[in-house]
C-alpha cells in the first residue's frame, strides 16, 4: 500500500472523530463562538511556530546565504508560508492568517489577552514552556500546546511536517461555516471576519496547502519506514490533543451543563 494512504488510513478513525465532533452542532450564539475562538487561538498561533520550523530546516535561513539542498522542496515550503504568513484579508491587505483571526475576534468582542500574555512571554526570553505552564488556561490547552513545541524541540522535520500535515490541516468541516453563517443571521450581529478567515482556511488548506505537504512528507519519508511510522505517531497524538481540546470548549460552552443532557 501506498505510505501516504497507510497513513490516511490510519488516522482516519481519528479525523471522522473531528468532523463530526459534538461541538460544531452545539455552537449556536455569539457567546458559543467566543469561547471557541478564545481557545481556538491558540491553535492558529502554534501552529505558525510549526510552519516556520519547517521552513527553518527546509530552506536557507542562515547568513551568508547558501543553496538549499532540495530546491523544490524548498519551494514548498516558502510557498505555504506566503499564503500563512501573508495572506490578503477581506480588505487586500497582507495579513497572517493569525492576524486575520484576532480581527475576527475583535468584531464579536472575544478577549485576546491571554494569547497575548503569551506572545509577550515569549518576546521577553521566557522559555515557552515556562509561558504556558504561567498561564491561567486549561490544562488540556497546555497539553496541545506543550506537543507542539515538543515536536518542534525533536529537530526532526518528518516528525514536525506530520504535525503539520496530518495533525493540523483539514480538521474544521465545512459545516462549522454554515452554521456560523446562521448565527450571524439570527443575531443580526456582524461575524463576516470569521466567516473569511474559515473559507480561506478550508480553501487554501484543501486546494493549495494539503497538496503540498503531502509532497513534502513524501520528499522527507522517501522509503524510510520508520520514518513513515513516526509519522502516523505524531499525526495520531497531535489528532488525540486536537479531539482534548474540542471536548474542552465543549465543557466551557455557557450551557455546557445541558450539553450532555
Amino acid at each position: 500500500m501506498d505510505n501516504i494512504l497507510r497513513v490516511k488510513k490510519e488516522l482516519s478513525p481519528l479525523k471522522q472523530n473531528l468532523k463530526t465532533h459534538l461541538l460544531y452542532t452545539k455552537i449556536k450564539s455569539i457567546e458559543d463562538i467566543k469561547v471557541f475562538s478564545e481557545i481556538h487561538i491558540f491553535a492558529v498561533w502554534d501552529f505558525m511556530s510549526l510552519l516556520k520550523s519547517l521552513q527553518h530546516h527546509l530552506s536557507t535561513l542562515s547568513i551568508p546565504w547558501s543553496p538549499a539542498k532540495n530546491p523544490k522542496i524548498t519551494r514548498f515550503i516558502n510557498e505555504i508560508v506566503i499564503g500563512e504568513e501573508s495572506d490578503l484579508d477581506p480588505n487586500g491587505n497582507p495579513k497572517s492568517h493569525f492576524q486575520i483571526y484576532i480581527e475576527a475576534m475583535n468584531q464579536i468582542g472575544a478577549n485576546t489577552n491571554l494569547i497575548f500574555e503569551l506572545i509577550n512571554k515569549n518576546k521577553l526570553g521566557i522559555p515557552i514552556h515556562d509561558a504556558i505552564t504561567s498561564l491561567s488556561i486549561n490544562e488540556q490547552v497546555k497539553k496541545f500546546l506543550n506537543f507542539t513545541f515538543d515536536i518542534i524541540a525533536t529537530n526532526q522535520p518528518h516528525k514536525i511536517a506530520s504535525a503539520f500535515t496530518f495533525g493540523r490541516e483539514d480538521i474544521i468541516p465545512d459545516m462549522f461555516i454554515e452554521i456560523v453563517k446562521n448565527i450571524e443571521r439570527e443575531s443580526n450581529i456582524s461575524i463576516d471576519k470569521l466567516i473569511y478567515y474559515l473559507n480561506r482556511h478550508i480553501e487554501i488548506d484543501g486546494d493549495e496547502h494539503g497538496p503540498l505537504s503531502l509532497e513534502m512528507i513524501k520528499m522527507l519519508c522517501k522509503n524510510d519506514l520508520e520514518k513513515w511510522q513516526e509519522c502516523i505517531d505524531v499525526a495520531k497524538k497531535s489528532l488525540e490533543l486536537r479531539i482534548s481540546l474540542w471536548d474542552t470548549i465543549l465543557i466551557q460552552l455557557p450551557k455546557s451543563k445541558l450539553i450532555y443532557a
